[in-house]
């Protein structure tokens, strides 16, 4: 795996589906802290709302991906998911939450991925890394963004310039 790309809060936005998959390269894995559907809430009258294309795709993306329930996901809609998971990648523990609610992070961890909050922020707490990438469909602090986590970094990156907004070391 060469790196994870991390995004949150496409709220059935096919239009962003599809930037996220433009993002990732061969190798990559995919992160999705939550609300990645919105089945619960979603407009079916707007012609980008389309959890069902993204779901389908989803399916047949052919990368590794770890994904979350978030508050607006409908979990019969894509069942055997969790609001809630552990996993290890590049040498590091994560622990993804949509982080709508708290939730205990295990130990050991290394990185705390959550979204949520449309509001992207990276920083460091004590041994641990604690990042939101953000939204690519509806930011709240006028950035579309997401995060990109290599073996040694981690890092939020604004969508329109491809700057690295924040960027960590682990």
């Amino acid at each position: 795996m060469e790196k994870l790309i991390v995004t949150a809060d496409l709220h059935g936005s096919y239009t962003s589906w599809l930037v996220v998959k433009a993002l990732m390269a061969p190798g990559d894995a995919l992160v999705i802290a939550g609300d990645l559907f919105d089945t619960r809430y979603g407009d079916y009258s707007d012609p980008d709302f389309r959890p069902d294309s993204i779901k389908e795709e989803l399916t047949r993306l052919g990368h590794p991906f770890y994904y979350v329930y978030g508050n607006c996901d409908t979990p019969s809609f894509f069942p055997g998911g969790s609001p809630e998971m552990t996993f290890k990648a590049l040498g590091k523990t994560f622990h993804l939450s949509h982080g709508n609610r708290p939730l205990p992070i295990p130990g050991p961890t290394d990185m705390v991925i959550q979204g949520h909050t449309h509001r992207y922020a990276l920083e460091k707490k004590d041994s641990r890394i604690f990042m939101n990438p953000g939204s690519l469909t509806s930011p709240r602090n006028g950035k579309f963004t997401y995060g990109r986590v290599e073996k040694n970094a981690a890092c939020i990156v604004d969508l329109g310039t491809g700057e690295e907004l924040i960027s960590l070391r682990f």
